[in-house]
């Protein structure tokens, strides 16, 4: 059985479409790309009109199920998560929806985790808006946040992996839990279970936590090689 689903990136994404080229024949990914609501602002959310019309022709495709790749839309609005993804299925013929924000914060509270490391890729700014919404929607401490401030979404997809790496020696310490690399557009996806041998921790990255959220949704098979989050598969 071949799983189709539907993911929504940014227009400025250059990462999401070769990581998810990764993946087995029984992950079948179908992209939309949306522009953002406003000019100017790298990380602000995408235009409704465009995640509405984008959804559409991927209900047209029949997938099983929308994902959301811009983790920085989320930290705008308490409500944004559960507005979108309602959104994205009524426009999708209602099939689920997800964002790879609120995806991230349960697949860790489903591997059990309560303090995190924050290794973020986005400004500053974006960085504490981080922060303050893994604490207040998903109930996490965020024990320590170490970012690089890219300046935009093309500074984060020419970030290499080996800088979460260095991050993670940085700020690792026995009271965190897991490692949080949030950001679509950073690659990370052939890196995570390289990351999770060395450091003996979870790590939790936006386009690996969608992926899990997709899996647990429609039955998918466990996937080797990108960490514990996705061979795992642990339900929440």
């Amino acid at each position: 059985m071949t799983l189709h689903f539907g993911v929504l990136i940014p227009s400025t994404n250059t990462t999401v479409e070769t990581e998810l080229s990764r993946l087995p024949p029984g992950y079948q990914a179908h992209y939309g790309r949306l522009y953002t609501s406003t000019p100017g602002h790298p990380f602000a959310p995408s235009r409704d009109e465009d995640i509405d019309y984008q959804s559409k022709l991927l209900g047209t495709a029949r997938v099983q199920m929308v994902m959301l790749m811009q983790t920085s839309a989320s930290l705008f609005a308490d409500d944004y998560d559960d507005v979108v993804s309602r959104r994205m299925s009524a426009a999708a013929n209602g099939v689920p929806a997800t964002t790879s924000a609120d995806a991230v914060g349960r697949g860790l509270r489903a591997l059990g985790v309560k303090r995190i490391a924050l290794v973020s890729p986005y400004s500053v700014e974006a960085s504490a808006r981080a922060k303050r919404y893994f604490s207040r929607r998903h109930g996490l401490e965020v024990v320590v946040v170490e970012g690089f401030a890219a300046t935009d979404a093309y500074a984060i997809g020419n970030l290499g992996p080996e800088m979460a790496r260095d991050a993670f020696v940085r700020v690792d310490r026995p009271e965190i839990d897991a490692f949080v690399v949030p950001g679509a557009n950073f690659p990370t996806m052939a890196s995570i279970s390289e990351w999770e041998r060395e450091f003996k921790k979870p790590v939790v990255t936006s386009t690996q936590a969608a992926l899990w959220a997709m899996a647990r949704q429609l039955g998918g098979a466990p996937l080797k090689g990108y960490g514990r989050l996705l061979e795992q598969l642990p339900s929440l």
